[in-house]
């Protein structure tokens, strides 16, 4: 199974882009799904993750208020809006899978075991 993301780019400080991640397979909607990033020189992180809906749905404090994730389960996808950018958002952008069903995936990278190929977002003043 592979996780393919999209969305990633070029976008001036206070812009928004709007990241994509598709999950192939029937049981999608089961299973909690995150977005980490990793900037350069530093340590991937958590960004976001979302089990069905509130209140199953949290952020990195980094992100609160201005990022928002949500998924579509008929099309098997999870998207991140993110808004009022900064250039310290640049990073490549994961999702990545929970690995167990019907629970939250949590801010590690060890609560989730398949992960996209990552898309490369960069914010410019």
């Amino acid at each position: 199974v592979q996780l393919v993301e999209s969305g990633g780019g070029l976008v001036q400080a206070g812009g928004s882009l709007r990241l994509s991640c598709l999950v192939p397979g029937r049981r999608f909607r089961q299973y909690a799904m995150g977005w980490f990033r990793q900037a350069p020189g530093e340590v991937r992180k958590f960004v976001a993750s979302i089990l069905w809906n509130e209140p199953n749905i949290h952020y990195a404090d980094s992100v609160k208020g201005r990022f928002t994730i949500s998924r579509d389960n008929a099309k098997n996808t999870v998207y991140l809006q993110m808004n009022s950018l900064k250039p310290e958002d640049t990073a490549v952008y994961y999702c990545a899978k929970s690995e167990i069903a019907g629970v939250t995936g949590g801010a590690e990278e060890s609560g989730y075991d398949i992960w996209g190929q990552g898309t490369q977002v960069t914010v410019s003043l």
